[in-house]
């Protein structure tokens, strides 16, 4: 079985400067009114363009990120090859509004595909529908309403840059990772991903669609993927993962009146999760998975479920994926016993990059015992260093 204790093996790629720099992060981050303060400042520091960049780069940046180019990540994209960890580049510049942009999204994803068919190291590529895709377009799809001319123009032109992305994705064999977005417009992320998954998974699968765990009715959704998977005639890939919008999602079902679209406890949305997790194992031959977790015990419960039902720890329909920067005692030890596993590696310019970097420290004081369990394993590995 796994070990996520072994700290030796989990920071094996960190100096003792980079893993004294986590711990002093980790421990900032812990301090929840810190974050608070420092996101509100940081903001107004870049707004302002006070020289602040520099240290925001050499400190949170660095730690979470590979660079501000393709060019500059390669330096942590091939050290942690060298420990059998994979890389999904993620162009994290979030935000951006026009068609402009959205066109720039594109090609930056078209580049990142060239990128990948050249190196084995880069085993996906990723994009966030709404970084290619008006969002109050997405939003008038899902409720189905009337598009005026302009709109259904955005929408024609939205739907040519997903086809143009997974066809290109399909021609250099490099499966893509679809992120997922609020509830308020993921049935249309969805109902276009599926209609993406029928032309390009027939034979293999190409694209993965996000199914957030955290929201009650994924379930249901999974099993009807599959039910017209199997009736149709393609594939399934399916990233799982636990969600990234819960307060913003409760919040608005509160002010606008209709249930909430999440769990009501964590213990509820384990329990979907886990559903979601054995269902997924159950039927490989259909459906494969992109796991997306930091929990310890949903990656042990994946690893016991393959284990008894006698898949290979290195079978290419299962993959393991943390964010850079987090749970390397999880992505690590999971390499070290020949699973697949992916780190995502964000990059892009440090102003633009800063939403996502906010995020991740928002998320780790709202994550009970996450940020605590790092602290103990950094301080576990310089205790065993001796710093």
């Amino acid at each position: 079985m796994v070990d996520f204790t072994n700290t030796k093996v989990a920071f094996n790629t960190k100096t003792n400067s980079e893993l004294e720099r986590a711990y002093f992060l980790f421990k900032m981050i812990s301090i929840k009114p810190l974050v608070k303060i420092g996101t509100s400042l940081t903001n107004f520091a870049l707004k302002t363009n006070l020289p602040i960049k520099g240290l925001i780069r050499s400190t949170v940046f660095d730690h979470f990120c590979g660079g501000i180019s393709i060019i500059d990540c390669k330096p942590k994209i091939n050290q942690m090859y060298k420990s059998n960890v994979y890389c999904v580049l993620d162009y994290s510049v979030e935000g951006k509004q026009t068609e402009s942009q959205f066109d720039l999204i594109t090609k930056k994803t078209l580049d990142l595909l060239d990128f990948a068919a050249d190196n084995k190291s880069i085993p996906f590529t990723v994009f966030k529908p709404t970084a290619v895709g008006c969002f109050e377009i997405y939003k008038k799809i899902s409720k189905s309403e009337d598009l005026n001319n302009d709109e259904f123009n955005k929408w024609n032109r939205i739907k040519d840059r997903f086809h143009s992305i997974c066809r290109y994705a399909q021609k250099k064999n490099i499966p893509v990772l679809i992120d997922a977005e609020e509830s308020w417009i993921q049935k249309a992320v969805d109902n276009l991903t599926e209609e993406l998954m029928k032309v390009y998974n027939k034979d293999k699968v190409i694209i993965f669609n996000t199914l957030q765990a955290y929201r009650w009715d994924r379930y249901q959704y999974l099993i009807d993927l599959h039910k017209n998977a199997k009736i149709i005639g393609f594939k399934i890939g399916i990233k799982l993962v636990r969600g990234a919008y819960m307060e913003k999602e409760r919040t608005r079902a509160q002010i606008k009146g209709y249930k909430s679209p999440i769990c009501q406890t964590k213990v509820e949305t384990d329990k979907n999760f886990n559903k979601c997790l054995i269902y997924i194992i159950n039927n490989l031959d259909d459906i494969n998975l992109f796991l997306g977790t930091h929990n310890e015990a949903s990656t042990l419960k994946a690893v016991r479920l393959l284990n008894s039902i006698g898949v290979k720890n290195n079978n290419t329909k299962i993959w393991f994926g943390q964010l850079y920067g987090m749970s390397d005692h999880i992505s690590f030890n999971l390499a070290e016993n020949d699973f697949n596993v992916s780190k995502y590696l964000p990059y892009g310019p440090v102003k633009d990059v800063m939403p996502y970097l906010i995020r991740r420290a928002e998320e780790n004081t709202s994550v009970s015992g996450h940020t605590s369990r790092e602290l103990e394993l950094i301080k576990k590995e310089k205790n065993r260093r001796g710093i």
